[in-house]
């Protein structure tokens, strides 16, 4: 390490957790790579707790070591980068599956002014035995199809583990995942953010440990999806209750005259109760995602648009309360022509289907209403400005 640390530019940064059996030969490499492109950096270990002696070895071989003691993927990599000395942190793992001799085209980007370089497994060449079938054919390009489609961005494989980053851009997206959905955190929150981005084709190789891997592929890919689903409210909430409402309103408009036969097949009141729970689930899912917005707009949790922090100004407790009280309006409404039909036999038997067709309207517009009211309270104490 050079004795100016004012003058590192590069911190190769490796998360550890009893990494015996490669740590010297990734540590031998990385420093060969600052050698000869004459690069001023560190090596740096953020160890996790390494029960092999990986520090000591770490040490021996000229990198620094510092102790992150919170357990976690995504924990060893941010006491990591908050112990880094380099304007650029290229991260990756210390297994030798990532050729740490071939670093240059990251941090030739990084120096172009990008502020996060991804590595592209799927372009640079994946050896054979370096990637389960199921991770390389259906886990990681699913993940990274989700991710492309909830968070528009150029990422091919978001969950690449050899990537660098310029270093004060990173830590002001305040990440905060512990485990191994950190990776996808951090393309999340830099394209939320907008950070500059941009991906070089990299190679992955057969790791050399004789251990199995600390990654559990359903869990992990589970915690990797959750964390895409829960930071997307659109994608989340917004677009499926927007979808089920708009359905449920069509099969509730369409039955309203009458049964429907669509050739030997006939629809009737029971299509309409599915419908109406399809229009109540509906706008369930929309005031989750409005609650879940207003909830970003006060935390910041994620950033908010402009139009959805708009709307969010515009839709006030009174309006919404409004809304709502004529939704259960009309439904009294509705549920009074029953009554009056029922009367008109006097109050005797009815005939379920003609029946039915007022009910299932009255009862779904006052379920929404009521939502609405109350939900346009919950909403109204999401934003009360606090210290």
């Amino acid at each position: 390490m050079p004795e100016n640390t004012n003058a590192i530019e590069l911190t190769i940064l490796m998360p550890c957790l009893n990494e015996a059996e490669t740590l010297e030969t990734c540590i031998r490499k990385a420093f060969h790579f600052l050698e000869e492109y004459q690069v001023q950096g560190e090596v740096l270990i953020a160890d996790n707790g390494s029960t092999d002696g990986s520090q000591d070895i770490a040490r021996r071989c000229g990198a620094r070591v510092v102790d992150v003691p919170v357990k976690g993927y995504g924990a060893a990599l941010m006491g990591g980068c908050d112990a880094a000395l380099g304007t650029y942190v290229i991260m990756g793992d210390a297994d030798d599956s990532y050729d740490f001799l071939h670093l240059m085209p990251f941090l030739e980007k990084l120096r172009e002014g990008y502020d996060l370089v991804m590595g592209n497994r799927f372009k640079g060449g994946i050896a054979p035995g370096a990637m389960p079938p199921l991770h390389r054919y259906i886990g990681n390009p699913v993940l990274s199809f989700i991710g492309r489609l909830f968070y528009p961005s150029a990422i091919g494989d978001f969950h690449c583990g050899l990537r660098g980053y310029n270093r004060e851009a990173i830590k002001g997206l305040d990440l905060q995942t512990t485990g191994m959905e950190y990776a996808s955190e951090m393309v999340v929150k830099a394209t939320l953010m907008h950070l500059r981005m941009t991906e070089v084709p990299t190679t992955l190789s057969p790791d050399g440990r004789s251990r199995a891997p600390h990654l559990r592929s359903f869990r992990d890919g589970w915690r990797h999806l959750k964390f895409l689903l829960m930071h997307s409210p659109r994608w989340l909430f917004l677009y499926p209750g927007a979808v089920l409402f708009v359905l449920g309103l069509i099969l509730i408009a369409a039955l309203l005259p009458g049964p429907l036969r669509i050739g030997s097949v006939t629809f009737d009141i029971h299509t309409m109760l599915a419908g109406s729970g399809c229009m109540i689930l509906g706008a369930q899912m929309i005031l989750f995602s409005l609650y879940t917005n207003a909830y970003a707009k006060v935390s910041r949790f994620i950033p908010v648009t402009e139009k959805t922090e708009s709307f969010l100004e515009k839709a006030t407790t009174e309006k919404g309360a409004l809304l709502g009280f004529l939704l259960v309006l009309a439904g009294i409404v509705i549920a009074v022509l029953s009554v009056l039909l029922w009367r008109d036999t006097s109050f005797g038997d009815l005939n379920p289907q003609q029946v039915m067709r007022y009910t299932i309207p009255a009862m779904t517009c006052i379920v929404i209403g009521a939502q609405i009211i109350f939900g346009s309270f919950f909403l109204g104490i999401l934003q009360i400005r606090r210290k």
